[in-house]
């Protein structure tokens, strides 16, 4: 299968280490995984992740940074 071709519904998700990704609508989140309240076609969730993701370190990490 392509990934042109693909027509599921997928959500948007959240670790606690605020990097994202998307899960198929209707399986159950992963362990330590959150969804984001957006949900539509593979595009649309990845153009949503392009949009908020914008520094990609783990947050733990942009922690020490600024420490």
């Amino acid at each position: 299968m392509f990934d042109d071709d693909d027509d599921r519904e997928y959500t948007v998700v959240i670790n606690d280490e605020e990097q994202y990704s998307i899960w198929p609508q209707g399986r159950e989140v992963p362990a330590g995984w959150r969804e984001v309240g957006v949900a539509g076609s593979k595009d649309t969730c990845l153009a949503h992740i392009k949009e908020v993701w914008t520094d990609m370190r783990p947050k733990s990490l942009r922690e020490r940074m600024s420490a």
